[in-house]
């Protein structure tokens, strides 16, 4: 089993930013592709970002392509990612989730399909008042 823990949610102002760390613990010898997807009240969850277990691919949906980043260093924390998220608009408050991929996938696979991944967090809270 493979747990994440999400943190780095909070309030902020329309137009500031944030950055959010996705950590794993558990079965983590191997290196996961990860993603974070967004849910907000009423609405389903949608996907924000995905990041190949290399680090070598990214991928975002296009609302807020240019405005977060998402990233990872290996060598560093294996299976903790980062979400910088900014510019941030009203319609950007949600509860951001990580997700992690325990099938096999090809060094450069990114994955916006909740059904992709395995595992996932609990969630951290993205509030932005205007």
């Amino acid at each position: 089993q493979v747990q994440l823990v999400e943190s780095g949610g909070g309030l902020v102002q329309a137009g500031g930013s944030l950055r959010l760390t996705c950590a794993a613990s558990g079965r983590t010898s191997r290196t996961y592709a990860m993603g974070w997807f967004r849910q907000a009240p009423g609405k389903e969850r949608e996907f924000v970002a995905a990041i190949s277990w290399s680090g070598l691919n990214t991928y975002y949906t296009d609302s807020v392509r240019g405005r977060f980043a998402i990233s990872r260093d290996n060598a560093k924390n294996k299976n903790t990612v980062h979400l910088q998220i900014g510019s941030l608009k009203p319609e950007d408050a949600a509860a951001y989730y990580c997700a992690a991929r325990e099938r096999t996938s090809s060094f450069s696979d990114v994955y916006a399909e909740s059904t992709s991944y395995d595992y996932w967090g609990q969630g951290t809270q993205v509030t932005v008042s205007s």
